[in-house]
């Protein structure tokens, strides 16, 4: 396994766990309306983040949210 996938699966995992944290905390997403209201959220703190040059981990950090909010879009709500 290279270092690149490694590196892949380490991310991956850190998103799954983000999302398992907002799920001990929040509660499930009703409807799609709301999970764009959240993800915009997540972004908007991201794109916050960028614009105040933050340390790039704490960029990151906040991707992980944005990706744990969409995999909660999409695990959560029904087609």
């Amino acid at each position: 396994m290279t270092d690149w996938f490694k590196s892949v699966e380490k991310d991956v995992a850190d998103i799954i766990q983000e999302y398992i944290q907002a799920r001990t905390k929040h509660r499930k997403i009703a409807s799609f309306h709301e999970g764009y209201a959240i993800l915009k959220e997540e972004v908007d703190e991201m794109w916050d983040a960028i614009k105040q040059n933050k340390d790039p981990v704490v960029i990151k950090n906040e991707a992980r949210q944005v990706a744990a909010m969409a995999l909660a879009i999409i695990v959560e709500l029904d087609d």
